[in-house]
């Protein structure tokens, strides 16, 4: 693989990728109509050079303008409708690699740019390569993240007559596929490369946004090998410019933080004002509480967090207002939806919230029957503002809050087997979040809940997990990216059904990827089967065969090895943090210890969950795994 691909263009900036400057980005945009207004107020400055020779391929000058736009790496699975495109991703700078399964390379898309802040692309052929990926771009969507599937559609000639694979109007709906909606931001089909300027433009745009963006540029076999000529595409030089909240806006949310005390709840969106929030949490004497995603934005040691909220979360929390309640909540980029919130009206305070984040729709819309004054703004901006603003809380005011519950674990019995999921975590606690420096990610499920509840961090970026999609599979292959990314181990803490459904086991042997899969393998869906028992609910099957991960594992040329019993726990994560290659751990755990998501059965059972002996039950509810 070529590093530093030039080729003959003399349109195209081979300047290497420049960080954005903190705090400067383009106006949010959320569809290709608010993306030409932005042009028109200046938001790129194109300028045109010598025309492109015309050897230059539609597939190769792509290839080229994604490394303009920053991205390093690209994960899919090629087929022989996007050939020409994949030859050209595998002879430019970008790091080119193929998966098992295009929905692995798409949730690994969305966690490596978590890792390192640079979009990313997913490449697929035609047909069941475009649907196979769907699942994992609509959680790079409902994540955050900036992701670009590049998918090859079948060329004109040949729609309508039964082409292999075909890609067309006739096989596939195009609205919400090949049209912006709500699974992309934009998306569009390149049947001429006389489209790539104004493509690209749209695309350096929105890449320079604040937020989260998927688009999907789907490009004809036929036209991807069909020559660039008589256009000049623009060098891309963008000037992004902070979105700050207006004077106004930052006077009224003094005035309202002011008026007494309030609470700090932290989310997701505020992970790069980690520093900020800190600041303004001891000026102020402010409780602080976090979703799921937010955990370790705030240290969760300091004297002043009082847990986390949603699925796996603490009941100190409610326990702070119940006692200590708060005459206003200044919530900093979260959605406050069900993962984080339960929509529990114990979570609201008495004169209701100050709601910040990038997306103006985020705002009330949890709680549209609570005051809510809604600020659109970027969360570190915003928090530097207040800080300059609020005066500082009288030593006197900073009362003893409660902290994050945490029971001290049993001794083991003279057994030792199977091993109690609490007795993993602390493991995990020890060798992992304290004695390295790898991420860690958890599956949706109870392995959700064990780690949100019981792993503690202290920094900003170090826990991983997807809340609104809660796709079964995202941490299993998420892991991948993270760790490629971030060029240092990551973990995975995973159950047993996520990983029968979609591994990438192979992916990672083949690359070097150092992923580390901890398997809490207890037989069940257990999530499902612990929650339909406590809901009451008989006759489900949740079981799964007993199945030995870590001979998997080794038979794809990974490490592996198996945990029956508590005292061999900590030698077997000491020894995969100080491999080289990836390294699955099988822990076989005790299935009947009842995790920690009783808020969630409760928050089902609101919605009309009911036991199917249950009289006057009317309404059922599939139950979900998140």
């Amino acid at each position: 693989m070529s590093q530093n691909y030039t080729g003959s263009n003399p349109l195209i900036t081979t300047e290497p990728y420049k960080e954005l400057p903190e705090n400067r980005y383009v106006e949010s945009v959320s569809d290709g109509s608010q993306l030409d207004e932005l042009e028109k107020n200046g938001g790129i400055q194109p300028f045109l050079n010598d025309e492109i020779a015309p050897t230059l391929s539609v597939a190769h000058a792509i290839a080229q303008m994604l490394e303009n736009l920053g991205v390093s790496y690209a994960f899919g699975v090629a087929g022989g409708a996007m050939a020409s495109l994949w030859g050209a991703l595998s002879n430019s700078s970008i790091e080119v690699l193929n998966f098992r399964h295009e929905a692995g390379a798409a949730f690994a898309a969305t966690e490596a740019y978590f890792a390192n802040n640079r979009p990313t692309v997913v490449f697929t052929t035609a047909g069941p390569g475009i649907t196979n990926a769907l699942t994992g771009l609509f959680a790079a969507r409902g994540e955050g993240a900036k992701v670009i599937l590049l998918s090859a559609c079948t060329s004109a000639p040949q729609r309508g007559r039964w082409a292999i694979q075909e890609t067309s109007t006739y096989t596939l709906p195009s609205g919400g596929i090949f049209t912006p909606g709500a699974l992309f931001n934009y998306a569009i089909t390149i049947e001429s490369a006389a489209q790539l300027p104004q493509i690209f433009r749209k695309l350096a745009l929105a890449m320079a946004q604040p937020g989260g963006f998927v688009a999907h540029l789907s490009i004809p076999t036929a036209v991807q090998t069909s020559l660039v000529e008589d256009i000049a595409l623009p060098q891309l030089d963008i000037t992004p410019f902070p979105m700050t909240a207006s004077k106004e806006a930052i006077a009224k949310s003094v005035e309202l933080l002011s008026s007494g005390p309030f609470a700090i709840w932290v989310g997701f969106g505020a992970r790069d004002a980690a520093e900020e929030i800190l600041e303004l949490a001891e000026k102020t004497g402010a409780a602080v509480m976090c979703s799921p995603r937010g955990k370790g934005i705030f240290p969760e040691d300091h004297p002043q967090f009082v847990g986390v909220t949603g699925l796996g979360g603490h009941a100190s929390v409610l326990t702070y207002m119940e006692e200590q309640p708060p005459l206003r909540t200044l919530v900093l980029g979260t959605r406050l939806g069900e993962p984080t919130s339960f929509w529990s009206s114990a979570l609201v305070p008495k004169r209701g919230f100050v709601h910040v984040d990038i997306d103006p729709e985020v705002p009330g819309v949890a709680y549209p029957h609570v005051e809510t004054f809604a600020v659109r703004s970027d969360i570190k901006a915003f928090v530097e503002e207040l800080l300059q603003q609020l005066t500082d809380a009288p030593d006197s005011t900073t009362l003893l809050l409660p902290r994050p519950e945490h029971k001290a674990i049993e001794p083991a019995s003279d057994v030792d087997y199977p091993v109690r999921p609490e007795v993993l975590m602390a493991a995990i606690q020890k060798i992992v979040v304290e004695g390295s420096d790898a991420v860690v990610m958890a599956e949706c499920g109870n392995s959700f809940t064990w780690s949100t509840h019981l792993l503690q961090f202290a920094e900003a970026n170090r826990y991983r997990v997807s809340t609104g999609v809660g796709a079964m599979g995202h941490a299993v292959t998420g892991v991948l990216g993270a760790a490629l990314a971030n060029n240092s181990k990551a973990v995975g803490i995973v159950g047993d059904g996520a990983m029968l459904m979609n591994n990438e086991i192979s992916t990672a042997v083949k690359y070097k990827i150092p992923a580390i899969w901890i398997v809490l393998n207890d037989a069940r869906y257990n999530m499902c089967h612990q929650g339909m028992k406590i809901l009451g609910l008989k006759g489900a099957d949740a079981t799964l065969p007993q199945t030995n991960f870590a001979m998997i594992a080794r038979g794809m040329g990974a490490e592996a090895i198996v945990v029956v019993r508590e005292s061999d726990i900590e030698a077997a994560l000491e020894q995969a943090i100080a491999s080289n290659v990836p390294f699955l751990i099988d822990v076989v755990i005790d299935a009947d210890r009842p995790a920690p998501s009783g808020g969630r059965n409760k928050s089902l059972a609101a919605q009309g969950i009911k036991s199917s002996a249950a009289k006057n039950a009317v309404k059922q509810v599939s139950f979900p795994m998140v």
